[in-house]
């Protein structure tokens, strides 16, 4: 528990690979410079600030440039978010620039049948009129609510202003439903606000930090990994729920490798140790909660001994850790995760992490959760739609799901089958997201595919989304255009701007550009009233009273420091209907749902089968990044991590290519195995973005495996409609 910052952010060693990389020392893989570039400390003519989209994190970057070429990518110091640091993925920006398998030119399938990818180079002209045509067609025939817009990105915003201006509201990202929907709305029943991106958390004050199933350090959000690193070395107790020995694991005082699935039994069961022994925030409890007495009798049979049964977590370590997480408080934080689409009881477990965290006194509160401030520029008047859009059809007939506060991306997917939603979805522009490893179920998403009208594909590499288009428009990279004013809710207020850093290459164009000539075609132009984004990021800047220039050179402003916790002099209030934390959720209950966190014991795996568990990696951001060269030089495949003893007993040996085989016969390409004694013996884990198939991915392509192809089953939650996707098993099988 005495490990260093320096020591901890080891686990960025391969950054400085990366780092080394950006400074020009692999730059003839790009033909740059046939010989090693000496880095004088600029290492260029110029400096452009921005903000990177290797992740959405959307930490500030500092491009150097040199002869019209970005030579180093480094982590600007006045940025909050990246404090002068950068991950190894944020370094490793200029891999995505200058790879050679961008999408170069606009494409178009004239001939042969869907995902064939018989495509042919068009002009923009013709690519435009092509796409503008099929959604004026789609419009007349079905009508314009019949376009779904899947979006992941900054730049996704242009799209979705086109879509107002269509007249559809069908606009959906898989981050919300396949990602951090559970955690948005447990915490919005509990606390009347849900946690953003970045989420809200003063880890860097933490007394004591408790992580279950969140992999920070794996999982590289830099600023946490700051935070976290700054709270190790000032001495908090770290404790890691995990079936996996994880790089945070490895910092942790506790590793308690629970058995998957059983997660709501341990967090009944530390409340339970917590409220029977009155180790809670009495008087914080007692002033800003209700349900504290249904609570209490609710756990009353939520005993260690009980959870043990479940979790394998012996009674005595649960005891023990309730009162380290209890002691810490209020700078004690059950961090809420991010991904949180497990097992269908999501929005639960959720709910149990709140509840605990109200119990120590962490919302408000200095190590817990801060309350973040925001600043803004005046937006630009739009002209309103000319029709009120139907609602999205992205429930089955007859289902609703009462707290889904966003479109779920999954039943667009759905919708595009016919029949099966109250309106079929007939066209689909996917914006920088890659649906074919996105959503699971993936047969579902090429049938549904195969029913479309129209398949728009904007994205800046041919992932395999893009091979099933039928025009494909290339968008340039973060570092090449304009966006929108970054606005960014933090503990001190900041807003931000993506500037173009070079020219764009080839003939990729910036999504502003794209959206609005759309717009014009389909006779809109005015929801677009502008010819240069950067003017219009400019004159709203402008019209908030910001000194353009210096906003621009410095790559953002901040605002005044206000209070975001207690210490602070923050008054705390609640958006729930009965203005206080409300552990038991009369919300819940009228919907028909528990309105106390219940455990659901979940379907186990069964004889020579194991639980499918994904993740992530440092050097990576899920399958954006696996073409990356300068990244994957660091990781270039995934491995199926399996317990060592599970291993040797079924004749498998470390370093041999294995291939898993689900509960439905999928099938996996060959990967290594990684028997350790790192993993629980009843669950494999892989790392998630690998085994992409797309000929067009030329260095990515068969690479490793891709663990959503094995994601043939999810589990939905009723109270928001997530997949549960921690719900699939293999076999691991010699290949």
């Amino acid at each position: 528990m005495t490990q260093s910052r320096r020591e901890f952010i080891k686990i960025g060693a391969a950054g400085v690979a990366v780092a080394a990389a950006g400074t020009g020392l692999a730059s003839n893989w790009w033909g740059l410079d046939p010989d090693v570039v000496h880095d004088p400390g600029t290492d260029g003519d110029k400096i452009v600030p921005t903000f990177c989209e290797l992740c959405f994190w959307k930490c500030g970057v500092l491009a150097h440039v040199k002869n019209g070429r970005v030579t180093k990518i480094q982590g600007n110091p006045e940025h909050p978010l990246s404090n002068g640091r950068l991950c190894p993925r944020g370094t490793g920006g200029m891999g995505l620039l200058y790879d050679p398998d961008r999408l170069k030119r606009p494409l178009l399938r004239r001939k042969g049948k869907r995902g064939e990818q018989a495509f042919e180079e068009v002009s923009w002209e013709a690519a435009l009129d092509f796409t503008a045509e099929k959604l004026e067609l789609i419009r007349k025939t079905h009508g314009p609510e019949a376009v779904a817009l899947f979006s992941h990105g900054y730049g996704g915003s242009f799209f979705k202003t086109l879509m107002a201006a269509y007249g559809s509201a069908s606009i959906a990202a898989p981050s919300y439903a396949q990602c951090r929907g559970a955690r948005e709305v447990g915490f919005q029943l509990t606390f009347g606000s849900s946690l953003g991106s970045p989420e809200n958390l003063d880890l860097g004050n933490s007394r004591c930090i408790t992580l279950i199933g969140s992999h920070l350090g794996e999982n590289m959000h830099n600023t946490q990994v700051q935070d976290f690193a700054a709270a190790i070395a000032k001495g908090a107790t770290v404790i890691a729920v995990d079936p996996r020995f994880s790089t945070a694991a490895g910092k942790a005082k506790y590793w308690l490798p629970i058995k998957p699935g059983t997660d709501i039994a341990l967090l009944l069961a530390w409340m339970h140790v917590i409220v029977n022994e009155g180790l809670y925030d009495r008087e914080y409890v007692d002033a800003n909660t209700t349900g504290l007495a249904e609570l209490r009798a609710h756990l009353e049979d939520k005993t260690p001994e009980w959870a043990f049964t479940e979790t394998t977590i012996r009674p005595e370590v649960i005891v023990e850790t309730a009162r380290v997480i209890a002691g810490a408080r209020p700078a004690s934080l059950i961090h809420p995760g991010r991904h949180t689409s497990w097992y269908g009881d999501d929005t639960q477990r959720s709910r149990a992490v709140a509840i605990l965290n109200a119990l120590v006194g962490s919302w408000g509160r200095r190590g817990g959760f801060f309350i973040p401030a925001s600043m803004g520029a005046p937006k630009i008047a739009l002209p309103a739609p000319a029709t009120k859009p139907r609602p999205a059809p992205d429930t089955p007939k007859g289902v609703s799901f009462p707290f889904a506060d966003e479109t779920l991306a999954h039943g667009l997917r759905d919708a595009s089958i016919p029949g099966t939603a109250a309106y079929d979805v007939k066209g689909w522009i996917v914006y920088g997201t890659n649906l074919i490893q996105a959503l699971p179920e993936p047969a579902k998403t090429i049938q549904a595919i195969q029913e479309l009208e129209l398949l728009v594909a904007v994205d800046v590499l041919p992932a395999e989304i893009v091979g099933w288009a039928d025009v494909v428009l290339p968008e340039c990279t973060y570092l090449e255009r304009w966006d929108d004013v970054g606005v960014t809710p933090w503990r001190e207020p900041f807003l931000a701007v993506r500037q173009p850093v070079v020219a764009p290459m080839h003939e990729s164009k910036p999504g502003w550009w794209i959206a609005k000539q759309l717009a014009t075609r389909l006779g809109h132009g005015d929801f677009f009233p502008y010819d240069d984004a950067g003017k219009m990021v400019e004159g709203r800047l402008a019209k908030a009273g910001y000194d353009v220039d210096a906003v621009k050179a410095k790559g953002l402003v901040r605002g005044k420091a206000v209070p975001v916790t207690t210490e602070d002099g923050l008054a705390l209030s609640f958006a729930t209907p009965s203005k206080k934390i409300e552990i038991y959720s009369k919300q819940m209950e009228a919907a028909g749902l528990a309105p106390l966190p219940v455990y659901t014991h979940h379907e186990e795996a069964g004889s020579g089968r194991f639980r499918l568990l994904y993740g992530r990696s440092p050097v990576h951001t899920f399958g954006r990044t696996t073409n990356n060269r300068f990244l994957g030089e660091v990781m270039k495949d995934n491995e199926v991590w399996l317990n060592a003893k599970i291993a040797k007993e079924r004749g498998l040996a470390n370093g041999q290519n294995v291939v898993l085989v689900n509960q439905d016969g999928v099938k996996s390409p060959p990967a290594r195995l990684k028997a350790t004694e790192r993993m629980r013996p009843d669950c494999v884990y892989v790392v998630h973005g690998f085994g992409h198939t797309d000929p067009g991915l030329k260095f990515a392509k068969g690479r490793g495996i891709d663990d959503n192809a094995l994601m043939s089953r999810s589990k939905i939650d009723p109270a928001m409609g997530g997949t549960g996707m921690n719900v699939n098993f293999v076999s691991v099988e010699k290949a």
